[in-house]
């Protein structure tokens, strides 16, 4: 991928010598981003605590640069502070819907979470948000810019469980159903042969039934596959039958081409001799007295 080189004398950063540094270009990867958030939350830490003045946006991000170079993010000041802006801007859509989400009727809206890219590119919102990188935004954001009482108290009402409803007390057990009398020997194994008997005979009908089922599917799949064999013979009959008559026009077709050209040629040899028969009559009559 192509570099940008610029010299670069490092000042109030983690590199304060004079460096020829080629800047990454395309796409940033998930190290990176995580680098640029923690220089920048480590950038707002330090101008709370700082008390210098002067053309503080410019230390800033030239501060943040130095601090993604030292470790391992070859980015430059400008490219940091457009990345940055557009993970802010992704973060506030994210959050916006997601507080959305919460305050809706019976969750009739989905987290961003549970979406996938699609979902997201329909709702407006941004397809390839993190949630490691949503939450490493957002302890940037709430540390610089803490919530108000509101904005915790519904945080905390959305996340807090109902409490828990008073359960009816259990009812009593049914009474023991009286032992039934059991019938005597012979009805009993009456019962059990034509219990027998009739399991039986479903099962060899069950049987029957699948059998004629498995044979019926047979005989369709077979059907479809003849059909189809004689479907595609008659498309090669008839492919062929064309190829024969588009032979048999060319063939017609070059021999009355070579009947003309004859036809002509003969024509062609009838008047030369005529032209010479004249000439030479015309010759005679020039040499007689």
């Amino acid at each position: 991928m192509p570099q940008r080189r610029k010299k670069v004398i490092g000042h109030s950063g983690a590199t304060p010598s004079t460096t020829i540094r080629d800047y990454r270009k395309g796409n940033w990867t998930l190290e990176e981003t995580l680098i640029l958030i923690t220089a920048k939350k480590l950038d707002d830490e330090r101008r709370i605590s700082s008390t210098t003045t002067g053309n503080r946006g410019e230390l800033r991000w030239k501060w943040v640069e130095n601090y993604c170079w030292s470790n391992g993010c070859l980015r430059s000041q400008n490219q940091c502070n457009d990345k940055w802006d557009n993970l802010l801007r992704d973060y506030k859509k994210v959050r916006e819907y997601e507080l959305r989400a919460r305050n809706s009727n019976n969750n009739s809206l989905p987290s961003y979470w549970s979406m996938d890219k699609a979902q997201r590119k329909d709702r407006n919102l941004p397809s390839n948000m993190l949630l490691n990188i949503y939450e490493a935004l957002n302890e940037v954001v709430q540390k610089k810019h803490p919530p108000n009482r509101q904005q915790q108290a519904a945080h905390l009402q959305h996340y807090q469980q109902p409490p828990l409803a008073v359960l009816p007390p259990p009812p009593l057990p049914p009474a023991a159903p009286l032992p039934e009398v059991p019938p005597p020997a012979s009805e009993a194994s009456a019962e059990s042969s034509e219990t027998q008997g009739d399991s039986a005979e479903k099962h060899d009908t069950e049987i029957k039934r699948r059998r004629v089922r498995d044979i019926g599917s047979s005989i369709i799949h077979s059907t479809t596959l003849l059909s189809e064999t004689l479907k595609q013979c008659d498309e090669k009959k008839e492919r062929r039958h064309r190829e024969l008559m588009e032979l048999e026009r060319q063939r017609l077709h070059l021999e009355e081409t070579r009947t003309e050209v004859n036809r002509q040629g003969m024509a062609g040899l009838i008047t030369s001799i005529n032209k010479l028969s004249d000439a030479i009559h015309s010759l005679i009559s020039e040499k007689r007295p």
